[in-house]
């Protein structure tokens, strides 16, 4: 089996400039944004204490994305605050002017037209895209990349969008989409990855995302608990700098210990944390992966300065990994709930379970400090957002172990 790789943080801090992004403020304007909604609400905080103790930790609690505006993914949260913003930055306003009823009005549409929102995605931003440019009147285009399913392009084109897969990579079609909303009028990028230039929007998608930290935090304050170690997952980095972002302005004193973890295939942070100096590593070629959401090879510039600054640990893990956490979260310790968890929204459980059973990982466990006291949150980012590769995984074992069954018996 290919190994977990990981390397602690030792990368110069800088400035911090970028980390009022992510401000309590800023963060609290995006989640009245979305209360605004009549579709919203807040997504569970599934508390997994049977699995807590089979893997010696005191708790585990799971943010559970696939309820998100019916979606089944947390991304629509960044794309609809982003346009939300873009509108109100042209019609001069503050997006707390914005609700979702003043954004649907007759009177908004008149008074700012209608914008095409370009977009590249594997599919769950471009589906939250689409239908956040649905629900307020706007066009949509996705470019989806190589590799992307049928599944997830059909999700996205019931949306209303015009969307197509290309035989490109994440990063490419990244630029193709760029390029097509600079050469139509009223063409907008939204975009969750940040390059010189373009950091605005990046940033607002962020904040949008800083609602399911928010949310989270509130209900395990409510639940009487302050996490003492956060694990989320990484493609360009937005949604760990903003969980990373908002924790750490939460907890300037004393936050939790805080671990970036990656594709294999797309572990674009973890090698520019292997570097050491502070300057970010890109991944080329297709970046075949079965975690298609973190399938992205250069890092947000914003997020990227958040997390040098205030992630503990970055590790990047092998498919098996998050395939071993999409089936634990499916097949739950007797008395715990079930989640139903996509490849990129599991590798989290399947990583913490690695490190508390496997030998070969308790330098990593040691260097985090996990142990019976230890209070471990993590952000299921995803269902099963494309049910056939969901089914294989779970059903057929898809990326399990290489181990014999009775290879001890032939040992002897």
């Amino acid at each position: 089996m290919e190994t977990i790789k990981w390397a602690v943080n030792e990368m110069p801090k800088t400035d911090d400039s970028q980390l009022q992004v992510m401000s309590l403020e800023n963060v609290a304007k995006a989640r009245a944004f979305h209360e605004s909604f009549p579709q919203y609400s807040v997504t569970p905080l599934a508390k997994l204490d049977h699995m807590a103790a089979y893997l010696g930790l005191k708790e585990v609690y799971v943010k559970d994305e696939s309820y998100r505006f019916g979606l089944n993914a947390f991304k629509v949260l960044g794309g609809s605050f982003a346009m939300a913003r873009y509108i109100a930055k042209q019609t001069g306003k503050d997006v707390s002017e914005l609700p979702y009823n003043v954004l649907t009005s007759d009177e908004l549409r008149n008074e700012f037209g209608q914008a095409t929102f370009f977009t590249a995605t594997d599919g769950n931003h471009g589906r939250g895209v689409a239908w956040a440019a649905n629900k307020l009147g706007q066009k949509a285009v996705v470019l989806m990349p190589k590799g992307s399913t049928q599944t997830r392009l059909n999700n996205i084109l019931k949306e209303g969008a015009k969307a197509t897969i290309e035989e490109e990579n994440y990063d490419e079609c990244v630029r193709m989409a760029n390029a097509m909303a600079e050469k139509t009028e009223n063409g907008v990028m939204v975009q969750d990855t940040a390059w010189e230039g373009y950091e605005e929007i990046p940033t607002w998608i962020m904040q949008g995302y800083g609602t399911l930290a928010l949310e989270a935090d509130h209900q395990l304050e409510e639940d009487n608990c302050r996490p003492t170690h956060i694990f989320i997952q990484a493609g360009v980095g937005s949604l760990a700098g903003a969980v990373v972002g908002y924790f750490a302005n939460r907890f300037k004193e004393n936050p939790p210990i805080m671990t970036v973890v990656e594709a294999k295939a797309a572990d674009c942070l973890f090698r520019s944390a292997s570097k050491g100096d502070g300057s970010r590593v890109d991944v080329t070629g297709d970046m075949l992966t079965i975690m298609a959401g973190l399938a992205c090879g250069e890092p947000n510039t914003v997020s990227w300065d958040i997390l040098r600054n205030h992630a503990d640990a970055f590790v990047s893990c092998p498919d098996w990994v998050s395939a071993n956490g999409t089936r634990i979260y499916s097949s739950p310790m007797k008395g715990d709930e079930r989640v139903i968890s996509g490849e990129s929204g599991s590798v989290t459980m399947g990583l913490v379970a690695a490190i508390m059973t496997k030998p070969e990982l308790k330098e990593l466990k040691e260097a985090l400090k996990l142990d019976e006291n230890s209070q471990v949150l993590l952000v299921s980012s995803e269902g099963d957002t494309d049910p056939d590769r969901y089914r294989e995984i779970v059903w057929e074992g898809l990326c399990g172990t290489d181990k014999e069954p009775f290879a001890d018996l032939q040992e002897s």
